[in-house]
């Protein structure tokens, strides 16, 4: 992709996304950001032993909670264009978006590729009907083909997505820690085969529909007592929020009142409608009120 031809907004980096189901954006957030969140991570990744089986990789390490082990996480997780891109995406399905991961990945040498698959495969509903997550990859080293980047498969999303014979070869989503990859959940993709000695770290960071069970559980991630110090779009983005009808709620009210004192009090049920619902209920209590 030529410069002239990047896109500049987050309405043509959505209609790239649904058109070839992938995108990487360059020049995203200044390297030294992404090298000073991989120093903070530098201990986890060492201290995290190798995964389990064959998906997670035995040659790969992971981890979660990114938010709680680095201030500098937030910058990947509320990226303005990010979530405008992502917010422009999914709210067609939902009210709001939520966070459904945020981990770090560490993927070794000698490490191989990995099943190719779709993240919206997770939730067994009908392949491609709808796009309802959108995960991003930003590199905290370079990703090159030979050290494992990313491979994804072009235009394999949407109602592609009941096939898992792709048309097209993956491409390996070559790029800096600068750069992100954006795809949709019904794309497939795998992480590379690292034959290189050095290893390849990046961090993933997804997002889904907020009437969704998430991925990562994020209310044990950031429990009040740590998201309270969060800011209140990044407490919202983690799920500190309901999603109407009434999703999420605690005691009938919006989670967020955890984050400030006194939530131990009783408190009321509050109702959270959307409009069809608001509009059913006051024609109902109106021809209850006619009828006495």
């Amino acid at each position: 992709m030529s410069v002239s031809a990047i896109p500049a907004s987050a309405d043509e980096w959505r209609e790239l996304l649904l058109d070839q189901g992938y995108c990487i954006i360059p020049n995203l957030l200044p390297a030294e950001t992404l090298a000073r969140l991989d120093s903070d991570l530098a201990r986890d990744f060492a201290r995290t032993p190798f995964g389990q089986g064959n998906f997670y990789g035995e040659t790969t390490k992971r981890f979660g909670r990114l938010l709680a082990r680095s201030s500098h996480a937030e910058a990947l997780v509320r990226h303005p264009l990010v979530v405008e891109i992502v917010e422009r995406l999914l709210t067609r399905w939902c009210d709001t978006v939520q966070l459904n991961v945020a981990q770090a990945i560490a993927v070794h040498p000698a490490a191989p590729q990995q099943v190719p698959h779709r993240d919206q495969e997770m939730w067994r509903v009908e392949p491609g009907a709808a796009e309802y997550l959108v995960n991003v990859i930003w590199p905290l080293t370079p990703f090159t083909p030979d050290n494992g980047a990313t491979l994804v498969w072009p235009r394999s999303h949407g109602r592609h997505a009941a096939s898992h014979d792709p048309e097209a070869e993956a491409v390996a989503a070559a790029m800096q820690p600068d750069s992100a990859l954006l795809f949709l959940g019904s794309t497939l993709h795998g992480a590379g085969a690292n034959r290189t000695g050095g290893v390849r770290r990046g961090i993933v960071i997804g997002y889904s529909a907020g009437w969704l069970k998430p991925y990562e559980n994020q209310w044990l991630a950031y429990p009040p007592v740590i998201a309270r110090h969060f800011t209140p779009e990044l407490a919202a983005l983690v799920g500190y929020r309901q999603h109407r009808p009434n999703l999420g709620n605690f005691e009938g009210q919006c989670p967020s009142i955890l984050l400030r004192d006194g939530p131990d009090q009783p408190i009321g049920a509050v109702d959270a409608l959307r409009p069809d619902q608001i509009e059913m209920v006051e024609a109902f209590a109106a021809r209850q009120r006619a009828g006495r």
